[in-house]
């Protein structure tokens, strides 16, 4: 990897791209015969495009900045790409950070990053747009930027370049990222990016004259759920961070999110890519609502997506139906942070697997599967075809702290959700657990343990073989969350977590325990906690070699404690410190819609070991959603499930659809 390093490496590099020709493939098949996986690179996927450039077009390149086989079944890539392509003035291509290997003879070769559909180099493109779902790809973000010929910093970019856009739910920190990314886009994305095109095809219809950058990106910064860093001031007092302030009368000093209203006018993807080689999740998906009314206070993804927008059920079995015809999967994933939280769960899952055109060949996957919905009916559909992955996730090892997480799971939820799953066939299930969350004693971290060994005794009543496979992660506490203020436990302190675990389960064969590397979490914690100062970080991490740093062959620990260091800057202030009720967050100035003292009062309800009930079935808690957005939670039924203090508001043995109702709103109880 040529990247040199100081201050001044955007003049010095060595290496200069050559983007003179249209297509560069003539250069990237000699390549291909000296990588591991070339079919990353070839594009011509089933439902691929080869869009029409013009003048008239703003181009997008769509990145994942992950490996191909980890990006292409991106739900969010491929829906934008998309809408984009049915646009007469855009065009959309796609491309992947390039594997090592690869990347290793493009260097040398001037080959640019390049796009899997037309192999256009980067730079034919107005923007590059990344998504954002793991903070460990950022500096696999500034890797491709580089590929791509532009300077990795947006202040050294001119109106020739394209301009770098993100987002994604990392996108709700961005500061981390703000030297380099020229804007940010909050929330869903399907109206957002009509309206960024507009601006930009008048830009390049102006001519990208000089000093028009500047004046492009303030328009930019006028669109609802746009945040544009390089319009914004930032003051520092000392170690803390003082404010962010806009730099123009024009610019918002406070971003909000963008909301899609109506899943249902949004049936995308259409057209679902298939790969020609093995990629993870290869499958058809089908996304059947956004937002979680839940409440898990350790879940970034349900706080900053809510309010719950479901999807139609007549239009999942279309796109179910449409989708398996034109894919020829045999899988069907229905998508969303709670799956079986749908309503009319069970009549739909009973109408994919016994639709008779599909000739009984059907297996279905219902991903984030809630134990407290997870029934004996459910599992016996989906497993008629074939038994796909089965996983749960309590979370914590005891009600004590599942009631500090808001994860209002019983054992008797997990034990009555497991022995479902035995009952049907199922001999192995895999549990999920966080080590490190706040208030956990060492009796907390011993009951994930106690809980495995209680599943496998339930399993061995069904199978001789049953056995489980606990995996731990290290909690990092995440932004716009109720634990944002929590200050996540250190390497050591999880690796003895991990070690009281491993060496309590050491004589238990049938029980097999995974975990997270803790130094990979401190490192998470670094880059999505931190503030602008952290960007000079993920830069020096990034020159010093550190592309892929979520893959574990690749990740190196040192590289941040170093960089930290040589910046002046403390891990502790970052990430092992607690904060306070009136300190200034680095992301105060984005907005997921949640009010920030309903998020510290429900870090005092998380300290007091009190939960809070699903919000779908109780009073308004006024978490600001609803009410300031003017979109109302939209569910199955506004009454709770008989005999269940958290359900999904159905029962779920009936088969069928239950009505959709929109609940009123109001104050906090």
């Amino acid at each position: 990897m040529s990247i040199v390093s100081g201050q001044n490496a955007e003049s010095e590099r060595s290496t200069k791209l050559d983007t003179n020709m249209t297509s560069l493939w003539p250069r990237i098949e000699p390549l291909l015969a000296k990588v591991q996986k070339p079919a990353r690179y070839i594009g011509c996927e089933d439902g691929a495009r080869t869009p029409d450039h013009g003048s008239g077009r703003v181009a997008w390149l769509l990145v994942y900045p992950d490996a191909y086989e980890v990006g292409l079944p991106n739900q969010g890539l491929q829906i934008l790409y998309e809408i984009l392509n049915e646009r007469d003035d855009a065009v959309a291509e796609r491309a992947y950070a390039p594997w090592v290997d690869l990347e290793a003879l493009m260097r040398p070769s001037g080959v640019p990053l390049f796009s899997v559909d037309t192999h256009r180099p980067a730079s034919d493109f107005d923007l590059l747009a990344f998504n954002l779902s793991a903070e460990l790809v950022y500096t696999n973000v500034l890797n491709c930027i580089d590929l791509a010929g532009a300077p990795v910093r947006g202040a050294n970019r001119g109106p020739e370049h394209p301009i770098v856009v993100a987002g994604g739910h990392c996108a709700f920190n961005p500061e981390p990222l703000a030297d380099f990314v020229d804007v940010f886009v909050m929330g869903d994305g399907e109206e957002v990016i009509s309206e960024i095109t507009e601006v930009v095809r008048e830009w390049k219809a102006s001519g990208r004259t000089p000093g028009s950058r500047e004046r492009v990106l303030r328009a930019l910064a006028s669109v609802p759920g746009v945040y544009v860093p390089s319009m914004y001031d930032v003051e520092y007092e000392g170690p803390s961070l003082r404010a962010v302030t806009p730099r123009y009368p024009d610019v918002p000093e406070r971003v909000e999110k963008r909301t899609v209203a109506d899943l249902g006018e949004w049936p995308y993807p259409k057209q679902q890519l298939v790969p020609l080689t093995e990629v993870v999740h290869d499958r058809l998906n089908v996304e059947i609502f956004r937002g979680c009314t839940r409440g898990c206070r350790f879940c970034q993804a349900g706080m900053i997506t809510r309010p719950v927008r479901e999807r139609p059920a007549d239009q999942v079995r279309t796109m179910v139906a449409d989708g398996l015809r034109r894919t020829g999967y045999d899988e069907v994933s229905l998508t969303s942070l709670s799956s079986a939280d749908f309503s009319g769960i069970d009549g739909v899952v009973a109408g994919i697997v016994n639709d008779p055109v599909n000739c009984g060949q059907v297996s279905l996957s219902l991903p984030s599967l809630r134990v407290d919905a997870f029934t004996v009916s459910v599992a016996t559909e989906i497993q008629k075809v074939r038994r796909t992955g089965l996983t749960f996730a309590p979370e914590a090892g005891t009600w004590r702290l599942r009631q500090v997480i808001n994860k209002l799971i019983r054992e008797e939820d997990l034990y009555g959700a497991v022995e479902a799953a035995y009952s049907q066939g199922w001999r192995r299930v895999k549990l999920y657990f966080l080590t490190g969350l706040p208030t956990e004693m060492d009796d907390d971290t011993l009951g994930i343990a106690s809980l495995a060994r209680n599943c496998v005794a339930i399993g061995r009543t069904y199978h001789k073989s049953a056995s489980v496979t606990a995996s731990v992660g290290g909690f990092v506490p995440k932004p716009h969350t109720p634990f944002q203020w929590f200050g996540q436990n250190g390497v050591d302190e999880l690796q003895r977590k991990v070690g009281l675990l491993r060496d309590d389960l050491r004589r238990d064969r049938a029980v097999q325990l995974r975990w997270h590397d803790p130094k990979a979490t401190l490192a998470e914690g670094i880059a999505s906690r931190g503030d602008r100062r952290i960007g000079a970080v993920i830069e020096d991490v990034w020159r010093r070699g550190g592309t892929f740093q979520e893959w574990s062959e690749y990740f190196d620990l040192a590289l941040w404690e170093e960089a930290m260091a040589r910046h002046g800057l403390s891990i502790d202030w970052y990430v092992t410190r607690h904060r306070t009720e009136d300190e200034v967050l680095p992301w105060d100035h984005i907005s997921a819609g949640l009010h920030k003292d309903f998020l510290w009062q429900d870090w005092q309800d998380a300290l007091a070991e009190h939960g809070l009930p699903d919000c779908r079935w109780t009073p308004c808690y006024d978490c600001g959603v609803c009410t300031d957005y003017g979109i109302e939670h939209v569910v199955a039924s506004a009454l709770p499930p008989a005999g269940g203090s958290q359900g999904t508001g159905q029962d779920l043995s009936a088969g069928g659809d239950v009505p959709v109702t929109l609940l009123p709103v109001g104050g906090r109880s």
